[in-house]
């Protein structure tokens, strides 16, 4: 079984995820737990291989994910993951760099 790395989320990306599960709870409660486990899904796969998924801006790397529009905007740090931003994809690009 691979290795994992820790996990650490900027509070900002966590209200991030939050605001989101709660824009699709109000909408469809099904959808929220499916962007939950998407969610979870990409973290876990982060944490298992962060140099997977292709380098981003300011040493950054992005996952996104399948079934919703966002991405997972993350960076190693110390031998963990450290996830900046869940970032909407019509959201101004690199609007989360202050974080770094």
């Amino acid at each position: 079984m691979p290795r994992r790395l820790p996990i650490r989320i900027h509070p900002e990306a966590i209200a991030e995820g939050k605001e989101a599960w709660e824009w699709y709870e109000e909408r469809n409660a099904a959808a929220a737990e499916g962007f939950i486990q998407e969610l979870d899904r990409a973290l876990g796969r982060i944490s298992e291989a962060p140099h997977r998924w292709p380098p981003h801006e300011h040493g950054t790397r992005s996952f996104l994910l399948r079934r919703f529009p966002f991405s997972v905007i993350y960076r190693e740090s110390k031998g963990s993951v450290e996830i900046i931003a869940i970032a909407h994809g019509s959201r101004k690009p690199g609007y989360w760099t202050e974080r770094i």
